[in-house]
């Protein structure tokens, strides 16, 4: 995806320090992969899936999985509980990155983001920087791992000075021959825009 970054990018050079390891990533944008490409977990193309069949999956490939987030992950927590007065929750997966030198809680959806799957990540975040997080450590990344998401509900979801938290989409297949061309073509289309 170096490519589509750099095509996406105002900084370029950055992008391309990162990439050669010549500078230490600063933001969650620069480490966390979009869309993330997690064929590996050789899950049969089913009408639908539940999100434990998907949890279960990646627990079993965990380390193909670390990789495929980026780099510096480690796993902390599988189905964290989070106790709020008398109310109990469950992140589904707790990782840290030791570059950002802070958490990163995952959601897992197995459909379309919504505006209260947002809700709840931030829920979750909020709870490990009051609760969790040490003083010296960065603030809680939540990262909503989705088969689809819509930018404008993200927008106007969260806060516009939002760096906390992420939605990334996942195919579970690298695409075919056609939809890279035509994944290509759009590309080009993007870049002609840029330069126009």
């Amino acid at each position: 995806m170096l490519y589509e970054r750099l095509l996406l990018s105002n900084d370029k050079e950055s992008v391309l320090a990162v990439a050669r390891k010549e500078r230490i990533p600063e933001s969650p944008q620069e480490i966390i992969k979009d869309p993330m490409v997690l064929e590996f977990l050789g899950l049969h193309r089913e009408a639908s899936y539940y999100e434990k069949d998907l949890e279960s999956t990646i627990i079993t490939h965990l380390t193909e999985f670390l990789l495929e987030m980026g780099k510096g992950f480690s796993f902390v927590a599988r189905q964290k509980r989070l106790l709020l007065e008398d109310d109990e929750f469950f992140a589904d997966l707790v990782l840290y990155n030791r570059l950002l030198r802070c958490h990163v809680i995952i959601e897992l959806k197995t459909g379309e983001l919504t505006h209260q799957d947002l809700g709840q990540l931030q829920m979750y975040v909020n709870y490990y920087d009051r609760n969790e997080k040490l003083p010296d450590e960065n603030p809680t990344i939540g990262i909503l791992l989705c088969t689809a998401k819509n930018d404008t509900v993200v927008r106007m979801t969260l806060p516009e000075d939002n760096q906390t938290i992420l939605a990334s989409q996942y195919q579970l297949y690298l695409p075919t021959t056609e939809q890279l061309v035509k994944e290509i073509e759009e590309v080009k289309k993007m870049a002609q825009r840029e330069i126009e």
